[in-house]
């Protein structure tokens, strides 16, 4: 089964896309606000936006490595990719300025709780720093919360959460080394 979220209300639609071939176009109407829309099965353009069942075989063009949201009470596993620059994560709603949002229904997860910035050291590797963007929850490393202006590197299989939900860093791989 798979979903398709109605442009104009954010309304899930859950449809078999077993019954049709790939590159075949589909319209469907919203039952809540009554739009029309159109997709076509095949490929998401938005595929980082849905879950993702194998992390290990996403592909980060910029090579910086991605966050993986834990499958929680809430939601399903994520995998979303970083940038270089700051990535700031949160819930999505539609219209949020978050870059690294992600799907859930978790209340305790702010727009824009934390924010992870990549960067490059003096040797060029790369480097994680996370800070709490004064969240209504807070954001805890290894159990222990960051203070309101705390900055903590963070590296390859740090887990950290925000609200009642975890989330795991995987960094990029350093062929250059």
């Amino acid at each position: 089964m798979k979903r398709v979220r109605c442009p104009k209300c954010d309304y899930y639609i859950t449809f078999d896309e077993t019954q049709y071939a790939e590159g075949q176009s589909l319209v469907f109407k919203c039952p809540e606000c009554g739009k029309e829309f159109g997709i076509r099965i095949g490929v998401s353009k938005l595929r980082e936006r849905q879950k993702d069942e194998n992390p290990d075989e996403m592909a980060n063009e910029e090579g910086c490595g991605s966050i993986v949201v834990i499958e929680n009470v809430f939601h399903f596993k994520q995998v979303l990719p970083l940038k270089m620059g700051d990535n700031v994560i949160g819930r999505y709603q539609k219209g949020n300025r978050a870059n690294t949002a992600f799907e859930t229904v978790d209340p305790s997860v702010d727009l824009n709780h934390c924010t992870i910035t990549v960067s490059k050291d003096k040797k060029g590797r790369i480097r994680y720093t996370l800070k709490d963007n004064n969240s209504n929850t807070g954001t805890f490393v290894d159990n222990v919360e960051l203070t309101p202006r705390e900055r903590r590197v963070i590296e390859d299989g740090t887990l950290f959460t925000i609200g009642a939900t975890s989330i795991i860093l995987r960094g990029a791989d350093d062929e250059e080394q």
